[in-house]
């Protein structure tokens, strides 16, 4: 019998909460049978955990991942959604009312959810105005042509905060707008893309930290790196492939000498397809316990959809859900989209 004592989990408070006793459960019998698997014989303590993180770390790198969606709440749901659609080109693929729990919802994106990173938005019956907060910064939209875009949200209600035109010193034709709700977009003037709603961006106190985290617990790659001292930011883009232009990327911005941020209640999270939502979470909470953040739910089926999932913090406090790409695929079906 193998000791309970081979793999721990350190914690910084003796207060444990049940959604992080049941992680460290999982993660431990996860553990073993990795060690199993190894058949390590004679081997050190140390040897024998650096065994166990490797491989998970080293299965993360190979996972199937794909952004699925993010989701966002709005005060006015069909008015949102409409504005997407004529502003942005943005297809309504399912809308939905849940009297019984006093909420609709409803999913745009630029083509189907089993191939597109979309939006979720969520409406809250009586609730019409939700907080931004500085956090959160925008999401990214790739069009070929962006001026007749910012004339439409002109147009309909939306707030232009940058005209378009080329960065200084650059090619590169942006702009910059906000929608009724508040919500900030970055439209990228850039030729065909299979992913049109592109990329979002968090603001974080330590960017070195974050990419190791998105690197590690979620094995993407970093797209681009660059800063801006003039401007007083340095940005990094993660992702998964190597064509920030052709893939969905977070854009990660840290500002210079800013230490804090306000979390807002409008964003809510952004959910990652995976192959093996246990083996993801496993990884993310051995990362967690070097660089920060927690699993907030872990691994396991939703008890209505039966889709597996899990929940975690990153280092800097944004949600992020995995999903099981089968289940997420057959949930899709099941809602007749």
């Amino acid at each position: 019998m193998m000791s309970s004592r081979v793999f721990r989990i350190s914690s910084k408070s003796r207060k444990t909460s049940l959604a992080q006793r049941c992680c460290r459960q999982w993660l431990y019998n996860f553990c073993i049978e990795i060690m199993r698997s190894c058949l390590v014989v004679g081997s050190s303590m140390a040897a024998t955990e650096n065994v166990i993180r490797d491989n998970v770390l080293e299965w993360v790198k190979n996972d199937t991942h794909r952004f699925l969606n993010a989701v966002i709440r709005v005060g006015h749901l069909n008015r949102t959604v409409e504005f997407y659609k004529e502003c942005f080109g943005m297809q309504l693929l399912i809308q939905k009312d849940f009297p019984e729990k006093k909420y609709s919802k409803a999913i745009v994106g630029f083509g189907p959810q089993e191939s597109h990173f979309v939006l979720e938005l969520i409406y809250i019956y009586g609730v019409e105005k939700y907080e931004v907060g500085t956090a959160w910064a925008h999401f990214g939209i790739a069009a070929q042509d962006i001026y007749p875009i910012v004339e439409k949200v002109r147009q309909l209600g939306g707030v232009v905060t940058r005209e378009p035109g080329a960065t200084a010193g650059g090619p590169q034709v942006y702009a910059f707008v906000q929608d009724p709700n508040g919500y900030t977009f970055e439209l990228l003037q850039q030729g065909p893309t299979p992913q049109p709603l592109n990329h979002f961006q968090f603001e974080v106190i330590d960017l070195n930290r974050s990419v190791s985290f998105y690197e590690k617990a979620l094995g993407m790659n970093l797209l681009l790196r660059y800063d801006s001292p003039q401007d007083q930011y340095t940005i990094a883009m993660v992702g998964y492939g190597t064509d920030r232009t052709q893939t969905v990327f977070i854009e990660l911005k840290y500002n210079y000498n800013v230490t804090k941020y306000t979390a807002g209640n409008a964003y809510v999270h952004a959910a990652i397809g995976t192959s093996d939502v246990y083996k993801s979470a496993a990884a993310v909470a051995l990362v967690t316990q070097e660089l920060g953040g927690k699993i907030v739910r872990p691994p396991g089926p939703n008890p209505v959809t039966h889709t597996k999932t899990t929940s975690f913090l990153d280092p800097d406090g944004r949600k992020t859900v995995l999903v099981d790409n089968e289940d997420y695929l057959k949930e899709i079906k099941n809602n007749g989209q």
